[in-house]
């Protein structure tokens, strides 16, 4: 047999039975909920999906913006042994279809706001029989309000889960090309919150949290709902997208978020804005992924609003942070080192061990790795390789033991014989004050070399011009790295995480 472990219960039901039921769990808008209140809604949930034939490992799909809803949605689901999957939400109807198709959901679980893509969704995924929305009950959707009226008198008790069990799935950022789907188990969730979440960030029932990055995401996901919920913290929640400035700064001041998510080009976007230098006044650390935060971001943040980031490396497969800087240990423009329970190596093409400050593709293992892919056998065999988990990012490791990332393996550019990194040519454009964002490409040209492209995001009220970015690099670039053309552009094309994608750019 079996040990009983569910989810839902470690992160909800034990904070009532050590009586903290009454703290308060979710901020959104004007509303608070409590632990007790979330937990009220997440049985509902539970005995709705139940009463409306959901069985166990069940797949439920979820194109929820970042809401209380969402958490009942994806606590619920698994309450009952069910699988939620969670998608973006903002994704064209026919992208959601695929996914929906692809984990054969017969539910599926939607914000009123994108109902409107519910046609073009429906017409690709034809085994799609109930669809919930946060609104009204319509002619072919069911309302929030009716479908949990439906499981009143129902059992919303936990199933009979154990660590092992299927959990939830998750999207891949799709920085590369279409998303998989990423399994994971019902114990992968604590193995992020005992590691990243109390050993670096040391968080606490005390802390406020706050992300950018949204809740259908891996790092969203433990940012505002595993990671507080884990300690019985606050989370502060905005449904609303995209983010802006203004609005974030408004709800990091008003609610005193002292733990706040967010990703690179978000925190560059806000050294551009003219926020309050003390804005970021409550907050204990800022933290950010998706992409390697430039070392002039790291500095010029701290400056101007007296806050440390901590960047890291995580990934959907680990489902959160496994390479980090710390509070004790830091390095600006490096991931930094391990979190502990995570082991990373450094290895060449035949798997061994590079040497310091040689570069090589990252190799991660950690308690929280995802038991494969949906349906992907080649993917799966290629990525997970026994304990060991292959990343696809390419960094070199100091003689200190801090990390840089170089770049994704297929991003890197080979100019004249040399490996050239994007990101440190990124991070080169970035230090120019002219300069808001920068994306690295390689282009052939006439003669079929391959040459670095530059794309190029100028900072507000500025006038960058190519020859001041050619001056800029010849004096801190060699000559091969230097981009050979500059292609100023409005915003660079990106993830709903964050991540850039330059198979577009290309």
């Amino acid at each position: 047999m079996h040990d009983h472990f569910n989810v839902s219960e470690w992160l909800v039901d034990r904070h009532i039975d050590n009586g903290d039921g009454g703290r308060v769990a979710i901020r959104q808008g004007d509303a608070e909920y409590t632990y007790v209140e979330v937990l009220g809604l997440i049985e509902r949930m539970a005995a709705a999906l139940r009463s409306h034939g959901v069985r166990p490992e069940e797949r439920v799909a979820l194109a929820m913006l970042d809401s209380i809803e969402f958490v009942a949605a994806f606590l619920g689901a698994m309450r009952i042994g069910a699988v939620p999957v969670a998608m973006n939400p903002l994704l064209p109807g026919r992208d959601l279809g695929v996914i929906v198709a692809d984990a054969r959901a017969r539910v599926l679980l939607i914000s009123t706001e994108r109902e409107d893509a519910l046609g073009d969704l429906r017409a690709v995924a034809p085994e799609l029989g109930r669809v919930v929305t946060t609104g009204a009950s319509e002619t072919d959707v069911i309302g929030w309000a009716d479908f949990l009226r439906a499981g009143d008198g129902s059992d919303g008790a936990p199933h009979g889960t154990w660590a092992e069990s299927p959990g939830f799935w998750l999207c891949t950022s799709g920085s590369t090309g279409a998303p998989k789907l990423a399994m994971h188990r019902h114990a992968d969730i604590p193995a992020t919150c005992e590691t990243y979440a109390d050993q670096v960030l040391g968080i606490t029932a005390d802390d406020v949290c706050y992300s950018v990055g949204p809740m259908f995401h891996a790092y969203g996901l433990g940012n505002s709902l595993t990671f507080p919920f884990s300690v019985g913290a606050t989370v502060v929640l905005e449904p609303s997208r995209p983010p802006t400035p203004q609005g974030v700064a408004t709800r990091v001041a008003d609610h005193g978020v002292t733990l706040f998510f967010c990703i690179p080009t978000f925190y560059a976007a806000l050294l551009a804005s003219d926020i309050a230098d003390n804005t970021f006044a409550s907050v204990r650390f800022g933290v950010s992924a998706a992409e390697a935060l430039p070392a002039e971001t790291f500095e010029r943040f701290r400056d101007r609003f007296g806050v440390t980031i901590l960047d890291g490396i995580g990934s959907t497969e680990q489902l959160h942070i496994y390479l980090s800087n710390t509070p004790a240990s830091t390095k600006p423009g490096t991931s930094g080192k391990a979190v502990p329970g995570y082991k990373v190596r450094v290895v060449d093409d035949a798997g061994n061990d590079q040497p310091i400050d040689v570069p090589g593709q990252l190799l991660v293992r950690g308690p929280s790795v995802a038991s494969g892919y949906w349906c992907r056998s080649e993917m799966s065999r290629a990525t997970f390789e026994g304990e060991w988990m292959r990343t696809g990012d390419l960094y070199a490791r100091d003689a200190d033991g801090f990390h840089t990332y170089l770049g994704r393996v297929d991003d890197m550019l080979r100019v004249g014989g040399e490996w050239v990194s994007p990101a440190e040519v990124e991070a080169t454009l970035i230090e120019h004050a002219s300069v808001l964002e920068a994306a690295i490409v390689g282009q052939a040209d006439d003669q079929g070399v391959m040459r670095p492209v530059a794309f190029v995001v100028a900072a507000a009220s500025s006038s960058a011009s190519a020859e001041d970015l050619i001056e800029h690099c010849r004096e801190r670039l060699a000559g091969y790295k230097r981009p050979k053309r500059y292609e100023f552009v409005d915003a660079l094309p990106k993830t709903a995480t964050g991540k850039i994608q330059r198979f577009k750019l290309r």
